[in-house]
């Protein structure tokens, strides 16, 4: 059944006419609703040529999502154009015209499901309303075909002929439009390349790192190793004095992480002689208090708070101090968790040219808007006086929700007065990360007679505020976290220790540790009760629907939808891995989503591990826009969850990161990527995000699997080789 709008205090749409043709902007919050939400209105553009060509402006930025080419789906969809008529055009970030646009979250799809496809229905109606106020019949009488108004006496009109005359007409009653049945969709449900995917094969220019600017100059910015530690002395005479150079100047900065940290920048004619020049520096550091700070002391101090009494208290559900000492079965386990770096391709960059006052910005950023108000404030400029161009990332996993790149450059452009573009080293992007937070988990379990889990408990230590115990970026532990809600005895406890470290979120944020430990200890669990560990989650789900309810639901018949697709998939119960090889599963809910995945690893007498092959199985609601984009969002997922378990550790040794290139921090080689089969679970429920949720599992699923090939567990990653030696 099609849908109809129901667009209650929602009806802003405007029209123009442009360049002879429609260009349609539609509102999704009036000014009234806008302003009680705080929030200004999204907006999205519809340009149609009079040749039938239709521009459609991707409004977020493009960070190897497929967000440019899934957003603008959904909105040719509704409209009724061909595919093949469709340009996108990346939008600048424009806040009063778009509200905010930002890449994370996995939460594209779910913000812009209904509301871009409203944007084509609207202009879809008005095109209509045209053709019939030029026939002199009634609109009733008018469908589309794809780019084409048609009548019932066979009469046709192209929108290119009517879009000039639509701009005119009376805005169409949101209430009124109704929204395509499923299954007369041609572009959504289908495969669809990125539309940049030819231009990214051919290495034509697309990224930050691309971007050229006439008279434009290049510059390195050089940090303190240990993070935000001041300038004592630098050798600014001796940088300048190297061929190219042009200006070597030390940046006092600030203390906060995200934004202008202190340091030494050097412009020059070329990157290689600025880097030449950086290298002539030889610049000393004040002293730090967080000099001291170490993944090795963070993990000694992190025993010491277990055996106390914790900060702070969670939750408290039933009695588990009773509940663990009538168990059949008990455990007691400690899990930990590295730093780990987002490693994109791309290292960090930015262009910017100051003059006149106004500053212009070309940046690979995940969050533009925050990132011009940081660099107003810094600058002591208007926000109104800064353009920023939304450049297509090379990888951003959240690194690039931070925008410190962003204010170097438009600060050394200042300083320079010419258009500059500021590249970081590989050493630069992985010593300066925002990382993913350590964690440790130091748990007790309990299964019954019957095989069911009657107690949990989590003591979790984790980073803190420097000087305080607020909990540090992306280090947090929600009080509703699987299993707690469905366990009748339940405790959680955190405690905090002080970090200097900059931390912040990195694809599947939190969940990417959480799931490790949580689906890894339920496993242990698991075999404790003598149980098949996919039955003993399933026996964990229970049998009903919901648990809790508002934002924090936790949907358990979906998930048990999934995990039976995903034993289905891989032949759970059927399938015999051979000696050497074994299979484990594991399921999170994150971003909306609801994941299941099972891994099949073999592991060599040298303690080598091999992932063979992993099952997906996914529940993201009703519809995959592009199939196409969905499958290399869960493949790219899971290989990057892989990548985490085997090899990835970021080390932190006097206060600095001790790993600098893939060397020493590498990723999983195309050779060693396992086959990923995908299925999608469909249900009725509105569709959700991607880029994300099917990172989690894959990390517990791998771990399970090598306990089931070998019998030894992984409490702690990246695994250790030396523990798996036969």
């Amino acid at each position: 059944m099609a849908s109809t709008l129901l667009a209650s205090r929602r009806d802003f749409l405007k029209s123009s006419a442009a360049a002879g043709g429609l260009m349609l902007s539609f509102s999704l919050a009036p000014k009234a609703a806008a302003a009680e939400a705080g929030v200004k209105p999204l907006n999205a553009y519809v340009l149609i040529a009079p040749t039938g060509v239709v521009t459609i402006t991707a409004k977020n930025p493009e960070i190897g999502q497929g967000i440019k080419t899934m957003l603008p789906m959904l909105i040719a969809e509704e409209l009724d154009v061909d595919w093949a008529n469709v340009r996108i055009t990346q939008a600048d970030n424009v806040p009063q015209l778009y509200g905010r646009q930002f890449a994370g979250g996995s939460t594209a799809t779910p913000l812009h499901w209904d509301q871009l496809r409203r944007v084509g229905a609207s202009g879809r109606a008005m095109l209509i309303a045209a053709a019939a106020q030029a026939w002199g019949v009634p609109v009733a009488e008018c469908v589309t075909k794809p780019g084409v108004v048609v009548h019932t006496s066979g009469r046709t009109a192209s929108y290119g002929s009517l879009a000039a005359g639509a701009a005119g007409l009376p805005l169409p009653d949101p209430a009124s439009l109704t929204l395509k049945d499923p299954k007369d969709y041609r572009i959504i449900g289908k495969p669809t390349p990125q539309y940049d995917v030819a231009k990214i094969v051919t290495g034509q220019p697309l990224f930050g790192i691309d971007v050229q600017r006439p008279g434009m100059l290049f510059a390195t910015y050089e940090k303190a190793p240990v993070f935000g530690a001041r300038v004592a002395h630098s050798d600014l005479a001796a940088a300048q004095a190297v061929k190219g150079v042009r200006k070597a100047f030390i940046v006092e900065g600030g203390t906060e992480p995200s934004g202008l940290l202190p340091g030494v920048a050097v412009v020059a004619d070329g990157w290689w002689a600025a880097r030449m020049g950086r290298n002539r520096l030889n610049t000393q550091w004040a002293d730090h208090p967080t000099s001291q700070q170490s993944s090795a002391g963070f993990a000694s101090q992190a025993k010491e708070l277990a055996a106390g009494a914790p900060a702070h208290n969670l939750r408290n559900d039933g009695d588990v101090a009773a509940a663990l000492k009538g168990a059949a079965q008990t455990i007691e386990a400690a899990y930990a968790y590295p730093f780990l770096a987002h490693a994109s391709l791309e290292p960090q960059n930015c262009t910017a040219e100051y003059k006149d006052g106004k500053l212009e910005i070309w940046a690979p950023t995940q969050n533009p808007e925050p990132g011009r108000q940081l660099v107003a404030q810094t600058l002591g400029i208007s926000a109104d006086d800064i353009t920023i161009h939304m450049i297509r990332c090379g990888g951003g996993f959240g690194r690039r929700l931070a925008n410190d790149y962003m204010v170097e450059a438009a600060w050394i452009a200042r300083e320079a007065g010419e258009p500059v573009k500021l590249l970081w080293t590989r050493e630069d992007d992985t010593r300066h990360d925002f990382y993913r937070p350590i964690g440790f988990h130091f748990f007790k379990g309990g299964v019954d007679s019957a095989g069911a889990l009657v107690a949990w408990q989590d003591h979790f230590v984790t980073l803190g505020s420097v000087g305080g115990e607020k909990v540090a970026s992306s280090a947090g532990l929600g009080a509703t976290e699987f299993p707690a809600r469905f366990v009748p005895n339940c405790r959680i406890d955190v405690s905090t220790m002080p970090s200097g470290v900059p931390t912040g979120p990195l694809r599947a944020p939190g969940s990417n540790g959480l799931a490790f430990v949580m689906q890894s200890f339920i496993d242990e669990l698991a075999h404790a009760a003598r149980a098949d560990p996919l039955d003993f989650r399933l026996k964990l789900l229970g049998e009903a629907k919901t648990v809790g309810d508002g934002p924090g639901a936790y949907n358990a018949e979906r998930m048990r939808g999934v995990l039976t697709d995903v034993a289905r998939q891989s032949g759970w119960r059927t399938r015999q891995p051979p000696k050497g090889s074994g299979m484990g599963v594991a399921f999170h809910f994150s971003h909306l989503g609801y994941f299941a995945e099972v891994a099949l690893v073999s592991v060599g007498a040298d303690g080598g591990v091999k992932v063979e092959q992993v099952w997906v199985s996914a529940d993201v609601g009703r519809q995959i826009i592009n199939p196409f984009g969905a499958f290399n969002q869960v493949q790219g997922a899971v290989i990057d969850g892989i990548s985490a378990a085997l090899f990835q550790k970021i080390t932190i040794e006097n206060g600095r990161t001790a790993e600098s290139n893939f060397s020493d921090y590498p990723l999983l080689r195309m050779g060693d990527a396992p086959k990923v089969d995908v299925q999608f679970v469909k249900t009725d429920y509105s569709p959700t995000g991607l880029g994300e949720p099917a990172l989690p599992p894959a990390i517990p699923a791998v771990c399970n699997a090598i306990f089931a090939a070998t019998g030894k567990r992984i409490r702690a990653l990246p695994i250790d080789r030396a523990l798996l030696r036969a």
